[in-house]
């Protein structure tokens, strides 16, 4: 799905454009270019995802981490591309985004890195987590956190299968690194 003419945007399309570029986001790229077609579902998306990005109580570079294990799990290169140095602009360690775009456990001494994969990825394996995952995560970053990071799960994969099927380019940065062939 091309990105739609703005001379033929309607009242309410021009509307959500002006909306999401006064924002934050400051431009309208990448899912909303094709959310634009539903104009009011693409206003409420967004301001789910302003509230992830730029309100979160979740540390930066854990959300950042979500992020990138949703944009691999769907293998979602413009969520990559445009994550990855965020991630890593966020203090996000260079050899933990290396395995999270192979698709493995990252090997670090960081607790919360660790219980946020593992629930992260027992959610894309089963769609919950156990009781010991979750018990884990709140003891090191609190119920509101945690209920961030998993609605950040959603809220990728939305947009991640939004732009699969939009099949929608990534804008800049390397494609999503190889998969490991194993895991450590």
């Amino acid at each position: 799905m091309p990105p739609l003419d703005p001379a033929e945007l309607d009242e309410d399309q021009a509307a959500a454009v002006r909306q999401i570029t006064s924002g934050p986001r400051g431009a309208l790229v990448g899912p909303f270019t094709v959310l634009l077609r539903s104009p009011v579902l693409m206003d409420r998306v967004q301001q789910v995802g302003a509230y992830l990005r730029y309100e979160k109580v979740l540390a930066p570079h854990l959300f950042e981490m979500v992020v990138l294990m949703v944009a691999r799990r769907w293998d979602q290169a413009f969520e990559w591309a445009h994550h990855q140095p965020l991630a890593l602009g966020a203090g996000l360690e260079p050899d933990v985004v290396q395995a999270l775009g192979e698709d493995r456990c990252p090997v670090t001494d960081d607790a919360e890195v660790l219980a946020l994969w593992k629930v992260v990825d027992e959610i894309h394996a089963t769609g919950g987590v156990e009781d010991a995952t979750y018990a884990r995560a709140v003891s090191l970053f609190g119920e509101p956190c945690l209920v961030e990071a998993v609605v950040a799960v959603g809220y990728y994969t939305t947009l991640a299968m939004v732009m699969n099927v939009a099949r929608t380019p990534p804008e800049t940065g390397a494609g999503l690194p190889a998969r490991a062939t194993a895991h450590p």
